[in-house]
């Protein structure tokens, strides 16, 4: 989350920083170039960072790559349609042995991410010095795949994820450009009813009780830091 603040600031001081020096600056000395109309299509890869919820078990802390499509890439609004996948590290909790042998791992969960993307370019229809700033957000839904050494079924399935998100884009050429962006992916870990009941292998009492969930909450939203990287080519529609 660090990276994502320090990164909104940096983007907000660099427009402001541009627009004045715009004043004054003949056409040909203009530190302002057209972006190419039409639209892009982007190669990405990164990491992300979490902790998995409360017990780790949510699919965390692993690399991804992908590809974007965006639309409008010359306009102040851009919209953008995305499919990301990765391999995340994640614990097992056996909520039916006794505590001290409940938890195990970690191993690999298999997560695809599809999600819409509404972006808004700062520097509009133009580059600063060939960067394009952005601040954006998206919404879509992560698939997890199955993990067949958990038996206690939990099911991180499908999920409605948010990720608010800042960048930017540095124009190599007027359709070649590499993209950057810092971001956090929220989506919610909930537990089965097993979590709340006692192991049958060591079972507590009322007032020591040993179900891996004994106050009740029985989901939380997780936040899930990330960087990514990207190369994008331009073309007309």
């Amino acid at each position: 989350m660090r990276y994502f603040l320090r990164l909104v600031i940096a983007l907000l001081l660099s427009v402001t920083t541009a627009a004045t020096a715009q004043v004054g600056h003949a056409p040909d000395g203009s530190p302002y170039r057209d972006i190419r109309r039409g639209h892009t299509l982007t190669a990405i890869g990164g990491h992300i960072d979490g902790d998995g919820g409360r017990f780790g078990i949510g699919p965390h802390d692993g690399s991804v790559f992908g590809a974007r499509y965006d639309l409008r890439t010359s306009r102040t609004i851009q919209l953008g349609l995305g499919i990301i996948y990765g391999q995340f590290d994640r614990l097992i909790v056996n909520p039916f042995v006794q505590r001290a042998q409940r938890t195990s791992g970690p191993v690999k969960q298999g997560v695809t991410f599809t999600e819409f993307d509404l972006q808004f370019n700062l520097t509009g229809e133009k580059t600063w010095h060939r960067l394009a700033p952005f601040v954006a957000s998206g919404i879509g839904i992560a698939i997890a795949g199955a993990t067949l050494a958990d038996t206690s079924r939990y099911n991180f399935g499908r999920k409605l994820y948010f990720a608010p998100h800042a960048g930017l884009r540095f124009f190599l050429t007027r359709r070649i450009h590499l993209r950057a962006e810092a971001r956090t992916d929220f989506w919610k870990v909930s537990y089965p009813v097993t979590f709340q009941q006692e192991p049958p292998l060591d079972p507590g009492t009322p007032g020591d009780p040993h179900a891996v969930i004994p106050d009740g909450h029985i989901s939380e939203w997780t936040a899930n830091t990330s960087f990514r990287i990207g190369l994008g080519f331009g073309f007309s529609p």
